[in-house]
């Protein structure tokens, strides 16, 4: 009788510890179908078909960001500005720039820079430019001035216009205007075509 009271308590723990494990096993079953009630059975157990990711969309990167990388390429250092202007991109007829030269294009649009300050000059000079390509400009008349008051060195903004008008791929060609369009003063400029130029841009972007 001693030895069975002595196994009587183990034998009550684990028949008690029997109960509890099933009971616990069916609370988890009952959670686990309570929380897949609503799930809908697979049409089919065979693996999703291949699908060919479609090529991602191309950002279009803003024009004025395409001419700053553009100016990037010529340092102010490296241009002179002698008192005549004369500019032309390869590949211009020699007899183009004669007739510009001559004043002999007639001017469709024309933009006074003289007295300005550098900064505000190279904004209008920007906007001028923009009007120029939307009004299809094909011959520009820029006035910059002699530069009279730079007493000490070239004229300034004479220097910045002939450094700054051979950044932009619009202008093919420039030179000093006559003396009845204002001489040394002033400029003539010759303008791209601004459908083809986009044509080339985008080519040369891709």
């Amino acid at each position: 009788m001693a030895n069975s009271a002595r196994t009587y308590p183990g034998h009550v723990r684990a028949v008690a510890n029997k109960a509890m494990s099933k009971q616990v096993h069916e609370s988890e079953t009952a959670l686990f179908r309570q929380a897949i009630e609503d799930a809908a059975p697979i049409a089919t157990d065979q693996a999703e078909p291949f699908h060919r990711r479609p090529p991602p969309v191309p950002i279009r990167q803003p024009q004025h960001l395409l001419e700053q990388e553009d100016r990037a390429t010529l340092s102010e250092s490296e241009v002179e500005t002698p008192e005549y202007l004369l500019f032309a991109r390869p590949g211009i007829q020699k007899r183009l720039i004669a007739d510009l030269q001559r004043g002999y294009l007639p001017i469709d649009l024309e933009v006074d820079l003289h007295g300005l300050t550098v900064v505000f000059a190279e904004r209008v000079l920007d906007e001028f430019l923009r009007e120029c390509a939307h009004q299809r400009v094909r011959c520009a008349h820029i006035i910059h001035g002699k530069g009279s008051r730079s007493t000490e060195g070239p004229p300034v903004l004479k220097c910045k216009v002939n450094y700054w008008l051979r950044l932009r791929e619009q202008v093919l060609a420039f030179a000093s205007a006559t003396r009845r369009d204002g001489g040394t003063g002033a400029l003539y400029v010759l303008l791209r075509n601004p459908a083809k130029g986009q044509r080339q841009k985008r080519r040369r972007h891709r």
